[in-house]
């Protein structure tokens, strides 16, 4: 713990519009990707100069911000989340932020989008949305990468709950991370690791 106060204390503190999402996001009680997640992803984009980003689970758009705010020119992000007044609020942050233009949020469920989803040679998919929904989303989304494009996935410890010994009282979402994490570790197309950021960060290079 006096590891991670230590490396919250070394980060640059995020942008005003970001502080102010995060902030409305954790007072509402909506779920938002934690702050080194989101710092995570602002890094993968630059590195990558990631023009091509999909998204699946979008809330108030805090993961949405980070990325959007670091891609290159021509980046554009499609986000996908059904829930329109949760997205309508990251619209608004979007739009402060000077980057609604460079986003495209489609209010479906992600399981009705994923499999006539027209665009392909992703650089990164991000997946943070209903958990037993996650192998699915997966099948759908390796091929739409790109090689070596990114799939990362939040959530996969799952509050430490995903290490503990299974147990009868275990719930759906659980049960469902833990088959995913097995599966998204020993996917033959991706190059994978599961870092402890945040809530447990998956990262996987697709590879074939």
């Amino acid at each position: 713990m006096r590891d991670l106060a230590y490396l919250t204390r070394l980060h640059r503190e995020p942008p005003p519009l970001l502080l102010e999402c995060e902030q409305q996001g954790t007072y509402d009680g909506i779920p938002i990707v934690d702050r080194a997640v989101g710092q995570m992803l602002s890094v993968l984009v630059h590195c990558m100069q990631a023009n091509r980003i999909l998204e699946i689970g979008t809330a108030y758009g805090y993961s949405t911000l980070w990325m959007a705010l670091a891609l290159p020119p021509a980046g554009h992000i499609w986000t996908i989340d059904p829930d329109a007044e949760r997205t309508e609020i990251a619209a608004g942050y979007l739009e402060r932020a000077g980057k609604l233009d460079a986003v495209e949020i489609i209010n479906q469920p992600a399981l009705e989008v994923l499999p006539t989803f027209y665009q392909r040679n992703l650089d990164i998919v991000f997946i943070d949305a209903i958990k037993t929904e996650y192998e699915a989303y997966l099948d759908l989304c390796v091929p739409m990468l790109k090689r070596s494009g990114l799939i990362v996935v939040d959530n996969l410890l799952w509050g430490g709950h995903a290490a503990e010994e299974p147990a009868a009282g275990d719930s759906a979402d659980l049960k469902a991370l833990r088959a995913f994490s097995k599966t998204f570790i020993n996917h033959p197309q991706l190059d994978t690791t599961i870092v402890p950021i945040g809530d447990g960060l998956g990262i996987g290079a697709r590879i074939d």
